[in-house]
């Protein structure tokens, strides 16, 4: 039997309509091919199609075929050798008999996949060293690419589509279901703080929660879950408790002061950056010298070192000083490098 799956998270009509589909489509024991853009949930989805089926009891496997050249995914689904030297491989198609078999990006497939896929569809059977072994299954295909085009292309077989493509069930993006964003949100938060051990999640501010919901995510749901994560993963760095509803998202991880910078093999001249010259060989880094930010962050250490001072080191007593739960103070110390 099938471990179930995570269930899809969503409030907007555009989820509802889906899953109403979804149900609907499940209880009829033929093929269905899923399309949508990436990140839109059609693994989750397929693994929903299988647990809402007459099926449910019964074994659900899935297989990315994009993961895999020819030789491999030929191995993987209809039996043989695989090129890491494991030997009589059992077929794909008859590892899920009775069950459902999902295969995730089949338009990855070479046409000489295609066409045996299909032969095998039509006899629903597999050849193997043994002879002819027949199978139960219910199909499930998911494509991001445009299959009917790529079939009048000659780039996919256009019997093979009819064949996966009794029911084709369309995802939305993300941006077609905006008020999906804050439960996605929320959801996707609460699991990375108990992944990172916080005391709790506070959620996003609202300004914040704007933000989520303006962005065009063409990576979709999974590109917010990343989102997400990474912006409670640099809230926490700054303060494990996470009392406060976090306010800086990072939505672009390649973002920063040096992601623009060619290698260089040498340092540049001294003229190009007479003000950094001036900084740092005449006049000390001060207070008074600073920006504001590093203002605050030479105040802050001068905090942090007069109450560990105090405190003999401990940093418990520390954060009593300062007024701080312990997990603030732990927070600070990892903010300016001093936590072990």
């Amino acid at each position: 039997m099938a471990l179930i799956s995570q269930q899809p998270i969503g409030e907007s009509s555009v989820f509802h309509a889906l899953m109403d589909r979804v149900s609907d489509i499940a209880s009829l024991d033929r093929a269905v091919l899923l399309v949508g853009e990436r990140g839109t949930g059609k693994e989750l989805i397929a693994s929903r199609l299988h647990f809402l089926s007459p099926r449910w009891e019964q074994v659900y496997v899935s297989l990315n075929c994009a993961a895999y050249n020819e030789a491999e995914l030929t191995a993987e689904l209809f039996g043989g050798v695989a090129s890491d030297g494991r030997t009589d491989i059992e077929p794909l198609l008859l590892r899920g008999d009775g069950g459902t078999v999902f295969l995730d990006h089949i338009d990855a497939c070479s046409p000489v996949v295609q066409e045996k896929l299909l032969q095998m569809l039509e006899r629903s059977a597999v050849d193997t060293t043994d002879g002819s072994s027949e199978f139960d299954i219910r199909l499930i295909c998911a494509a991001s690419a445009d299959l009917p085009t790529m079939a009048q292309a000659g780039e996919f077989r256009a019997d093979l589509l009819d064949a996966i493509a009794f029911n084709v069930l369309g995802l939305p993006p993300l941006r077609m279901r905006l008020e999906d964003i804050p439960p996605l949100s929320q959801h996707f938060g609460r699991k990375i703080v108990s992944q990172l051990g916080a005391e709790r999640f506070s959620g996003f501010t609202p300004e914040a929660m704007a933000k989520l919901m303006s962005q065009a995510w063409p990576g979709n749901v999974r590109e917010l879950k990343l989102c997400v994560e990474r912006s409670v993963a640099k809230a926490f760095l700054a303060d494990e408790s996470l009392l406060m509803p976090i306010e800086e998202l990072v939505l672009n991880p390649f973002a920063g002061p040096f992601q623009a910078m060619p290698e260089q093999s040498s340092p540049p001249p001294a003229q190009h950056m007479p003000q950094a010259a001036a900084v740092s060989n005449e006049t000390p880094l001060t207070p008074e010298t600073a920006d504001f930010q590093t203002r605050v962050m030479i105040f802050e250490r001068g905090l942090i070192d007069e109450a560990l001072t105090r405190a003999q080191g401990h940093q418990g007593r520390a954060a009593d000083y300062l007024a701080l739960s312990y997990h603030q103070f732990r927070g600070l110390l990892r903010k300016h490098g001093l936590k072990k």
